[in-house]
């Protein structure tokens, strides 16, 4: 791992938050297909305090450092909108191919169980804007890569990706070379 790619000591997440959201978490079996354990963070989401700490601990990394917030459709839409809220930045939805009503930028990939394109509104991220990309789960890497791919088309600058979860045995921080990158579990 590069040093861009973890955070700085001090700067990345706290570990009994991480021992709290851990906790949270619920494993499903055979879920979207057979073979796949899907990670599922809706508990989480019920824990008022708990959902406040995970955006705090984001927050206090970008106050001030960001200009947008991109949530990836669609676990990526809840919590990046509270952080995008707290941090007073505006908030951008990557979407699934075909639900964006207006001009969009795509991006297909491949992920652990099939393909998927994403996309953004063309006019979303205005060029040198500082843009945070968070969503619930990294597992191969390849919907934060679109994503990231989807700032830069549209002149942004990608400050980080957050996850709540990172897959660490599927490498998909490997397909974020140059791009910062923290977690706040690694499974």
């Amino acid at each position: 791992m590069t040093p861009d790619q973890r955070p700085v000591d001090g700067d990345g997440p706290d570990p009994h938050l991480a021992r709290d959201v851990a906790a949270s978490l619920r494993a499903i079996p055979d879920f979207p297909e057979p073979g796949v354990l899907f990670k599922d963070f809706t508990p989480l989401l019920l824990d008022v305090d708990l959902r406040n700490r995970v955006s705090t601990d984001v927050v206090r990394r970008y106050d001030g450092a960001a200009d947008l917030v991109i949530g990836i459709e669609a676990r990526g839409f809840i919590l990046g909108s509270v952080i995008a809220d707290r941090l007073g930045a505006g908030f951008v939805p990557v979407r699934k191919e075909g639900k964006l009503p207006s001009q969009t930028h795509s991006v297909s990939y491949s992920l652990e169980y099939g393909s998927a394109t994403v996309e953004v509104h063309t006019d979303a991220i205005q060029a040198g804007q500082r843009v945070l990309i968070v969503d619930d789960v990294l597992a191969t890497g390849g919907t934060a890569a679109a994503a990231v791919e989807l700032v830069r088309r549209c002149g942004g600058e990608v400050v980080a990706v957050e996850v709540v979860l990172e897959l660490g045995f599927l490498r998909g921080r490997d397909k974020l070379a140059g791009t910062r990158v923290n977690a706040l579990l690694t499974d």
